[in-house]
């Protein structure tokens, strides 16, 4: 695979993290307002059960736009673009830690594959960027 395509799929991935935890937002904001949102149930965490709906929501929520931005910035800093490009590792893995206790904390509450899904993307960032460090810095060219 080139390493062009590498970088596609990367920065990819990265965005679509981010835009995926945009997602749950909306469907948090839909719930608030009575809206059906099929498989995504209003936010409750196992760890505090008597959390009320509204704090529930609340709590979710930071988790989830910090998140959705975080890899989004993650995203154009691995481009370049408005962030420093040597930033996008750091970024990418704090943001995958709060994804991650984001998910941990509200587990059982959105659909199994979305939250499996999502937390698989934390690990691979995790893992590759502080255990294999991958890709690269000899990949970019700095």
């Amino acid at each position: 695979m080139s390493d062009q395509t590498i970088k596609v799929l990367i920065a990819g991935v990265l965005l679509l993290h981010g835009l995926g935890h945009a997602g749950v937002v909306g469907a948090l904001i839909a719930n608030s307002r009575g809206i059906s949102t099929g498989p995504f149930r209003p936010a409750r965490s196992w760890l505090f059960p008597s959390l009320p709906a509204p704090a529930a929501r609340t709590a979710a929520s930071a988790f989830w736009v910090l998140s959705a931005i975080g890899f989004v910035a993650a995203a154009m800093s691995f481009w370049g673009i408005l962030v420093p490009g040597d930033m996008w590792r750091q970024i990418a893995v704090v943001f995958a830690i709060v994804s991650g206790l984001g998910i941990l904390l509200f587990w059982g509450t959105w659909p199994a594959f979305n939250m499996l899904a999502a937390l698989g993307v934390n690990i691979a960032v995790l893992v590759t960027q502080l255990w294999l460090r991958w890709p690269p810095q000899a990949m970019f060219g700095k």
